[in-house]
């Protein structure tokens, strides 16, 4: 797993533990997606700041991909949901 970067002069924090629910039921499962598109720094800065929320693993995300018609580049997240009964 890579190592969340700290900035210098930033205060260093542990990252929250991130949920997961993989032993749901399929009916009670959706799959959504997180994209994050932006320079290669601000896309970086913003998964290690997830990560340390507790959102999502580093390595969860795809590697850099070059953003559709500019210079930015992308980044994917496909998680899985849960989806609560609603009475």
């Amino acid at each position: 797993m890579l190592k969340a970067e700290v900035e210098p002069g930033t205060v260093e924090c542990s990252p929250l533990p991130v949920t997961e629910r993989p032993f749901l039921e399929p009916e009670r499962q959706e799959i959504v997606r997180v994209l994050v598109m932006g320079s290669p720094w601000g896309v970086n800065s913003t998964i290690r700041t997830l990560y340390l929320l507790g959102f999502a693993h580093i390595n969860d995300w795809s590697p850099l991909l070059p953003a559709p018609n500019s210079g930015d580049v992308m980044s994917i997240l496909k998680r899985r949901i849960g989806r609560e009964r609603r009475i």
